[in-house]
């Protein structure tokens, strides 16, 4: 599924040749750049915004007062509650869990899969004998996972694939995930997010696919409260008309891998605001 790295060269022509991810990535992003030359590579952390001078306007005086304040507060609170046994989600994280969001999603080679944070959020609460939480809705474990990614603004996506067949299998099924058009309208996410980013698709501009995890979980305007990333894939689905995924199924997590990783090299710089 390495067409699209061939179009963008300008060449419509197929392969069963499959090239690397650090390939994949630095072709990704000189296509963007090449795109939209007076977008600075940094800003791609602000989505749409850093292609639309007045959608970023109106975003930036929502950020003044941001709508979702309240919800890290809650977070946190919720973060250093103690479980029955007396744990905290601190015990579940390097560094207690500070700093980290910019290292996942990863691929556990022992598990021979990738690992979310809210996946690892919920792993967490099981192990310490408590019930998870619903991966949509966003409810509690949004505001676990904005506040988890508050205290890792500015920090550097460095999404890692091992060198193990597993691990490029997983990033290859994210990658093909992304390129696949499903669904009655027949659309892929590249289509919104490679090919017709920066034009309207009826009252929306799509932002670039670079950039797409810094700023997750998003308060959506349109929904009145944080939104995970994996809900944002579910609800993405259903405007094509197909049938989404399992919440945080072997799809989305793969999919979020590979989105990740070709977000390299941008800050954290989540909870964001959407319309």
């Amino acid at each position: 599924m390495n067409k699209f790295i061939f179009i963008f060269l300008g060449l419509s022509i197929s392969t069963t040749v499959l090239s690397s991810p650090e390939e994949d990535y630095q072709r990704f992003k000189d296509y963007f750049l090449d795109r939209f030359p007076e977008t600075e590579f940094s800003d791609y952390k602000n989505g749409v915004y850093s292609i639309d001078l007045s959608s970023r306007e109106q975003w930036e005086s929502i950020e003044d007062f941001p709508p979702y304040e309240i919800n890290i507060e809650q977070g946190e609170e919720l973060f250093n509650t103690p479980f029955k046994n007396g744990n905290t989600y601190a015990s579940c994280f390097e560094n207690s869990g500070i700093g980290i969001r910019q290292n996942y999603p990863y691929f556990d080679e022992d598990r021979g899969e990738v690992v979310t944070l809210e996946l690892a959020i919920n792993e967490c609460r099981k192990s310490n004998g408590e019930k998870p939480y619903s991966y949509y809705k966003g409810g509690p474990m949004a505001d676990i996972s904005a506040y988890m990614a508050s205290t890792s603004a500015g920090e550097i996506f460095d999404v890692k694939i091992p060198n193990t067949d597993e691990a490029f299998n997983a990033y290859e099924d994210g990658k093909r995930l992304y390129f696949t058009k499903v669904g009655q309208l027949n659309f892929s996410c590249a289509d919104c997010h490679v090919y017709q980013t920066g034009t309207k698709l009826r009252a929306d501009i799509p932002s670039p696919a670079i950039g797409h995890p810094t700023h997750f979980p998003v308060y959506r305007s349109s929904a009145g409260r944080l939104v995970t990333l994996h809900e944002r894939f579910a609800g993405c689905l259903n405007r094509v008309r197909a049938k989404p995924f399992k919440a945080q199924g072997e799809e989305y997590r793969n999919l979020e891998y590979f989105i990740s990783y070709m977000s390299n090299g941008l800050e954290i710089n989540g909870p964001g605001s959407r319309k």
